[in-house]
């Protein structure tokens, strides 16, 4: 499985952004995905996730701001994120896995498939 993450840029606080993470696999529906994101000398950390049943799970920093959906006839997880702070730069990856159980949703170890990150940057 390969994925292309894209939709990364420069906005101003307050601006919005739309991910996408595009699958090589007509599957992908039946598999877990996830948003990550690595700011600067700083871990790697979930952002939010998305089963293959459609329910969803967010980092409390990005609830209500961040919106994770799939288009499973485009084999494609968007990511609409709104309402951006400068703590919202980093570099996001997606990642996607199977047999993802719920317990373990937000560890990077639960994929095993990453696309290459795209680069936000919110300007205060």
């Amino acid at each position: 499985v390969q994925l292309q993450a894209s939709g990364g840029g420069l906005v101003q606080t307050g601006g919005s952004l739309r991910l996408s993470c595009v699958a090589s696999v007509q599957s992908f529906s039946s598999y877990h995905v996830a948003w990550f994101r690595q700011a600067p000398g700083k871990e790697r950390e979930f952002v939010t996730a998305i089963r293959y049943n459609g329910y969803t799970y967010y980092e409390d920093s990005v609830k209500g701001r961040f919106t994770i959906s799939r288009d499973s006839a485009k084999n494609t997880v968007n990511l609409q994120m709104n309402s951006l702070m400068p703590e919202d730069t980093a570099v996001y990856y997606c990642a996607a896995g199977r047999g993802v159980i719920l317990s373990a949703i937000r560890s990077r170890e639960s994929y095993n498939y990453w696309g290459q990150g795209t680069e936000v940057t919110v300007s205060s």
